[in-house]
């Protein structure tokens, strides 16, 4: 099958191919992978997607997860592959680093993945490892941060818990705690949202707030 048959098996299902790579040895990856095809939510539209979904309306534990292991398993099968997904472990499976290897994902200027097409709001739902190898598109030559000369994202957070140290997550949940947290419980993390590539990717705040009660109960 082809990459953009892949692709578009995948939006049929609300995702997007947002990366591949043909791993090597120390990509800790299944013996027999040929090619990785990396899946996120496809935007605009994923959430209004998920929330018609019988694993949201059920009203179970971890709709998300049990969607994405449907889902992901699903195309696997379909493709001849195997899924491999971001939850579940120990062990867990490498994502940043697979991410990294795609060529589509950059360590941001505050440590975070930032994607060529999610921007900070780049999320994994999954992977799937096939057996052979697949022609893949060109990657970008450099990180979307590069051109990115005001990097809102080095002063954005009111916390102080993301710059270019990284990420203080003790901080980060004491100022979630705090009244002036509302903004980021409710819309999402403030850093993720300055990222301009980030304001093209069509996240839904709904969504944001979902995984912010996951993050922070």
């Amino acid at each position: 099958m082809a990459y953009d048959e892949i692709a578009v098996r995948a939006a049929a299902e609300a995702l997007d191919l947002f990366g591949a790579f043909h791993p090597g040895p120390g990509d800790g990856v299944p013996g027999d992978t040929g090619t990785l095809l990396l899946l996120g939510p496809r935007e605009p539209g994923f959430w209004a997607t998920f929330k018609n979904t019988p694993e949201w309306l059920d009203g179970a534990p971890d709709p998300l997860d049990r969607w994405s292991a449907r889902v992901v398993g699903g195309l696997a099968r379909e493709f001849g592959g195997h899924a491999l997904l971001p939850f579940g472990g120990p062990p867990h499976h490498p994502f940043y680093a697979w991410a990294l290897r795609s060529g589509r994902a950059f360590a941001s200027p505050v440590t975070l993945l930032v994607h060529d097409g999610a921007g900070l709001m780049v999320s994994y739902r999954g992977a799937i490892a096939l057996p052979g190898r697949v022609d893949l598109p060109a990657p970008p030559a450099a990180s979307p941060c590069d051109g990115c000369a005001a990097k809102p994202c080095l002063s954005a957070c009111p916390a102080r818990a993301l710059d270019v140290r990284g990420y203080d997550v003790p901080a980060c949940h004491a100022f979630l705690d705090m009244a002036d947290g509302a903004d980021c419980l409710s819309g999402g993390c403030i850093v993720r949202r300055a990222c301009p590539i980030s304001h093209a990717y069509g996240r839904l705040p709904e969504q944001s707030a979902y995984h912010m009660r996951l993050f922070h109960p």
